[in-house]
Parts: C-alpha cells; structure tokens; sequence
C-alpha cells in the first residue's frame, strides 16, 4: 500500500511540475524571456528559485551525510551560506549585477563580464569553463537524488537515474528559466515543509533537543581509530586545529562552498531577473530563512544519525552505513521516520534536486548557446543561438547523467564523499576563476580588461593544477600524478616505503583546497596586470556605472 502511494504521489507531482514547466514555455516569447524571465521576477519567486537553486540534494544528503563523518562543525557553513550567499550575495553583488546588467543589456553571466570588460574571449572562456566543469556539480546533484530514489522505491539506482533526468530535461528545453524559475518556487515550498518537520521528528525521536545533544557528545568514545589519526574530537567539537580533517572541512567544505557562492553563474542569473534592487532588498529574509532551514537543519540531523544509529544498532552512522556516506540521510529516513514522512522526504530531495539540476543545465545551455554561438563565435543564422542552447541543454544532461552512472560505479562503494565533493570542488573553482574580476567588474573602474583575463587563466589554472597534483583526494582519484611522479599526491612523501604528509608549520599541503591557493593568486595577478595595462574608455565606464 505505501508503494501505490508512493507511486501516486509521484505522479501527481511530476504532472505539477510539467504543468508548470508549460506555463514557463506558454509565458516565454523572447530570448529575454528564455534566458532572464523578461526581467519581471516577483522577489518571493526569485528568492526561493535562488535558495532552491543554491540547496541541493548536495547539501540534503551529501552534506548531510558529510556532517554523519565532521559532526556540528559544518554548522559554520550555514554561517557562511547565510552571510555571503544571501546577505552579500543580495545587497552587494545583486543590486550592482541587475544594475550593469540592464545597462549593458546582459543575459548571461559570462555576457555580463564579456560586455562589462569588452572581450568576446572573456566571454567566451567563461562560457566554456562553465560548460565543461558544471557537469561535474549537475552529476554530484543527480547521484544524491537517484540514490534516494533508489532506496526508497526499491528500484535499480540506473533506472532512478534515467527517469529523472528526462523529466528535467523536457521543462527545461520547453520552458527556458521562467519553466525553472515557476517549478523552483514549487519545489522550494515542498523543501521548506520537508525540512521542518525533518527537524522537528529527529528532536522527538531522540527525546528532544538538549538530550539529543548530550547523548551525540557522550559520542566522542566511539569515534573510529582512522577519524581519530584524522583529528576527529568528536561530533560537537571541531577536529583538533591543523589536522587534515581540519583542513577538509574548513578549507573545503565551508570556504570552498561558502564563499564559492558568490560566483556561481547559475546563481548570479537570478539577480538579473528582478525588475529593480528593491525586489532583491525584499528577497533577503526569505532567502536568509531558507537557506537556515535548508543547511542547518542537514547539517544537525546529519550529525545527530550517529546517536540514532548508535542506540538502534549499536553503532555509529559510518558503521551503518557501511561507508557510503550519501546513504547515511536515506537510511536514517527510512529506518527511523514514519512512513507517511519517507513521502513527504522523498519530494523534498525530488524537489531538492529539480531545481538545481534544471538551473544548472539552463546555465550549461546559454554558455553554449548565447554565449559561444552566438555571441563568442558571432552566428549570423536567425534563431541560431536559441536552437544551439537547447544543444547545449541536451548535451549538458547527457554529460551529466554519463557522470553521475560513472562516478557512482567507480566511488560508489569506497566511501568516497562524490555528491559533497563534487559541490565543493566546482564552488571552489568558480571562485578562483570568476570572484576576483566579477568583483572588480562590480565596484572597480581601475581593473583591465587584461587584468581581468589574466586573472581568470590564473585562477582557473591554479586550481586544476592543485586539484591533478597535490589536493589529495582528487589527485588520488585522477591518477596523473601517480602517473608522473609515482606517488598520488605531492604532499606526500615515501620515507621507507611509507607514506609521510608533507607539512609546512600548520599547513598539510595535501589538504589544502585550491581555493585557498588559487583564489589569492587569482585576485593578485588581476590587480597587478591591471596596474599595468591600458585602462576602459571613460565612456564606457560611465554606461557601466551609470
């Protein structure tokens, strides 16, 4: 009976989400429709697309998850999410972005910097950054959500993740973001529902809110030997300071996401589909509860599965989860809530994992499309540029659903953290790419367009290099540099056969994310390139700024 259920609901759901993905596409007539909703967004639909754009089945179950291994210490992520991805985001970068945006006549974010800049390479470079590498994020977003699936409908995770990728794709190409936008506010109410009452059970299910936090700090003696050599303190502490655990979570984890946020491009869209900055103003309370609700209650029901699993079977959330720690959140729903939630859960993470995919596969469409075709390349065909981002909406959930089949085969059962990783790593790499010139394109007359580039290359460059060589999980995972160097990361040495983590005072080179190598040397080399070179016409300046 809880299957037929299931099933109704389902249907009933995705027949919603269609009906809206046709009213996107009855209400869309011009490119300005289909890339920025005509630039007349009500703020309540635009905040919510943004939150549901921004939370993810990543941070539902793979953070969630992530937060079952690091405990309460990804609570700063929430912190950050909130300062820099809504307050920031909202009042500095948003007003400024629609502002240049609607002067410069932009639709895209790498329109927005090619025109603000004056460089058909910029934007075309930005564009193809965004196409090769969101991918990688689209995946980590469709593994989390066909896991749940899976797990709850009891069906083969290759079938879970078929189905809901055609469904996305669909509404996506017939309705543009208006279709996104109008699904993200459905799908965003049905999260801030889902997640309220997650918390609320978790704290009745544990005997309320201060025994359940005793009991996951009485905890700390259960930590497993291998957390403990990481620097693992226990679930409501941070791992000891300098530690690779250490490094991992706040290097990665929160920075990489945290600050990541402010130069995300599927993200940086939404500003631009407001009639005027008041609209943003309105939209920061909402966004701001959102995004609490959405990270801070994964994050503490992820943290507070180790006492459930722990008083039920005797042991924590890793050991039951036999080292997958995407499976952590989906195991705990469906062993520890009742029924009628696992329903209401799994159109939370449904809802969790439209919205974002279908913004990133819109966003993977116009770089192709707008961006490359017909603004980089110059097409003269009519209609040329929309035909090629609709390519670009089927070759980005191609790409991504190859991905998500291929990471889960090859990571899936090794413990591998792909959906929380996957996020980190590509916030981390747009903000060593785009944050510095995206920045300077905002509030500095004095950055070149040379600066900007330069810049850029830096960043992008840097990242990728730390990535391939030295940040360890990704190095490990890759292989070249075991291939070249015989060992799988340059923060590691053999001594005697045996592996010794190079450091340098607090530094574990081997942990530290790229963004903080990457980011520094991008913001240094646009200043200073800049210094140097010729500077914008005034005039041009004075249409940017107004």
């Amino acid at each position: 009976m809880d299957s037929l259920w299931m099933t109704i609901t389902v249907i009933v759901y995705l027949f919603a989400v269609g009906y809206l993905g046709y009213r996107g596409y009855r209400a869309t007539h011009s490119a300005t429709d289909y890339l920025i909703a005509g630039r007349k967004t009500h703020p309540y639909v635009m905040a919510i697309s943004y939150g549901a754009t921004f939370i993810s089945t990543s941070a539902i179950v793979g953070f969630g998850g992530a937060a079952g291994v690091f405990g309460m210490g990804l609570l700063w992520l929430t912190v950050l999410n909130i300062f820099f991805g809504i307050f920031i985001a909202f009042v500095l970068f948003g007003g400024r972005t629609r502002s240049i945006g609607l002067r410069l006549d932009a639709h895209t974010f790498p329109e927005l910097l090619g025109r603000r800049f004056k460089s058909r390479f910029l934007q075309g470079s930005s564009a193809l950054i965004i196409f090769l590498f969101m991918p990688l994020y689209a995946s980590a977003v469709l593994i989390g959500a066909a896991k749940f699936i899976a797990e709850q409908l009891g069906i083969p995770y290759e079938a879970a993740l078929f189905v809901f990728s055609v469904v996305v794709a669909l509404y996506v190409i017939m309705g543009g973001i208006k279709g996104v936008m109008y699904t993200d506010a459905l799908q965003g109410t049905i999260m801030l529902v889902g997640m309220i009452a997650l918390i609320a059970l978790t704290y009745h299910s544990l005997g309320g809110i201060a025994p359940a936090h005793e009991a996951l700090t009485r905890l700390v003696e259960q930590v497993p030997d291998k957390l403990k050599a990481g620097g693992h303190l226990g679930w409501t502490s941070m791992p000891k300071f300098g530690s690779p655990l250490w490094w991992t979570l706040v290097s990665t984890i929160v920075m990489g996401v945290g600050v990541g946020v402010l130069a995300q491009p599927q993200l940086a869209v939404r500003y631009m589909t407001v009639k005027s900055g008041r609209e943003l103003n309105r939209a920061v309370p909402i966004g701001g509860v959102f995004i609490l609700m959405m990270t801070g209650v994964a994050f503490v029901v992820g943290a507070l599965t180790n006492v459930y699993f722990f008083n039920s079977v005797g042991k924590i959330a890793i050991g039951a989860a036999a080292g997958d720690v995407e499976k952590i959140i989906p195991m705990y729903i469906k062993g520890a809530m009742p029924a009628w939630f696992g329903l209401l859960f799994m159109l939370t993470l449904l809802s969790a994992a439209m919205s974002t995919v279908s913004s990133q596969i819109h966003v993977m469409g116009t770089s192709l499309g707008r961006d490359l075709v017909e603004q980089a390349f110059r097409a003269k065909k009519a209609g040329s540029g929309m035909l090629a981002t609709r390519l670009g909406v089927l070759i980005g959930i191609l790409v991504s659903v190859y991905l998500g089949y291929e990471l889960e085969k090859r990571f899936g059962k090794t413990g591998t953290e792909i959906v929380a990783r996957g996020t980190a790593v590509f916030f981390g790499l747009c903000a060593c790419a785009f944050l510095p010139m995206y920045a300077g394109a905002l509030w500095s007359r004095a950055i070149t367009r040379a600066g900007a580039i330069a810049g850029m290359l830096t960043g992008a460059c840097s990242s990728m290099l730390w990535m391939l060589f030295v940040h360890e999980k990704e190095s490990t995972a890759l292989l070249l540099c075991k291939t070249l160097f015989g060992v799988r990361s340059l923060g590691i040495k053999l001594v005697e056969g045996k592996e010794v983590f190079v450091h340098a005072g607090p530094m574990v080179w081997a942990f530290v994310d790229p963004l903080v190598i990457g980011l520094p040397l991008a913001m240094l080399v646009t200043v200073l390139v800049s210094m140097f070179t010729r500077k914008l016409s005034e005039d041009h300046l004075k249409r940017c700024f107004g």
